[in-house]
């Protein structure tokens, strides 16, 4: 058949049947836009989801007192303080371990010469920031003679700064007060931005654990008030960091063979799989529901 006598009959059929032309190749487009958006959707939901918890830490676990399920006089995870600062100290030197710290925070008014702002406070050691990826911008880091010799030094985060001397403002050398008790401003830390789960990691200020415990919170327990965060040596010796340290918590704890844990450990590399995993599900049945409708259409 002639090529050009075809394209005449077809365009002769589309003007016949104009409306039905029309809403054919709008069902095209719209089909075509709508797997588009759910496959962009999908992988920015992918994306967020691993800059959130890159943001959180690497090769990170999360050891809680308690046990993730509740179970008659026991509590669930984080109800009573089972890690001790020993347990801590010797989770620490566990071959597959590379950082491990404690994880406590209270929200505390901070108060300059000439503002006041409401931040989260956290007790911290020296490990604590290579744990959660998080650098020092200008000044210096908390240091291990810093938690040793119970320093009232600070670190701020970028809304800390800005909230209290300003946008541009360099704080270190100056004095902060924290539920009264004077630090001194030693470093800012690197800007983290919000959270995945809408917090702002830039509210934040740190100061050294020694001094928190005495300070801030005035809590001298021989129990961790709060987490023990964990960065293994690697992403394979992630697993392997989770069983040692269970292994040792267990004998530690003097847990008998088929007894409950007193602790629960978290394994943010797993949770971050987790969540990857059913967020590619959710981009694909999407992207299926969209090429439904170009189908359709």
């Amino acid at each position: 058949m002639n090529p050009l006598l075809t394209v005449r009959i077809a365009l002769r059929a589309l003007l016949r049947n104009r409306l039905r032309a029309f809403l054919t190749a709008l069902g095209i487009i719209i089909g075509v836009a709508a797997v588009i958006a759910m496959v962009s959707l999908g992988e920015g939901a992918k994306q967020r989801v691993e800059a959130t918890f890159a943001s959180m830490g690497t090769h990170m676990l999360i050891v809680t007192s308690g046990t993730s399920h509740s179970s008659g006089a026991r509590g669930g995870a984080g109800s009573q303080p089972t890690l001790t600062w020993h347990d801590l100290d010797a989770i620490a030197t566990l071959p597959s371990v590379r950082h491990a710290a404690p994880q406590i925070r209270t929200t505390a008014d901070v108060i300059s010469e000439s503002a006041n702002w409401t931040s989260t406070v956290h007790g911290i050691t020296p490990d604590y920031l290579p744990i959660r990826n998080w650098g020092v911008a200008w000044g210096r880091a908390i240091s291990e003679a810093d938690v040793n010799n119970n320093q009232r030094v600070a670190l701020l985060g970028r809304t800390v700064v800005t909230e209290l001397f300003g946008a541009d403002a360099d704080p270190v050398g100056q004095l902060i007060r924290i539920r009264q008790a004077p630090f001194e401003v030693i470093g800012v830390l690197d800007a983290k931005g919000q959270s995945g789960w809408g917090g702002d990691n830039d509210d934040t200020v740190f100061v050294p654990v020694s001094a928190y415990l005495t300070r801030v919170e005035r809590n001298l327990s021989t129990f961790v008030p709060g987490q023990i965060v964990v960065s293994a040596m690697s992403a394979q010796d992630t697993a392997r960091a989770e069983t040692a340290i269970a292994t040792l918590l267990r004998d530690r704890h003097r847990i008998a063979p088929g007894g409950t844990d007193d602790f629960t450990i978290r394994n943010l590399g797993e949770i971050a799989t987790a969540s990857a995993d059913s967020t590619r599900t959710l981009t694909a049945l999407l992207a299926s529901i969209a090429l439904v409708s170009l189908a359709v259409g």
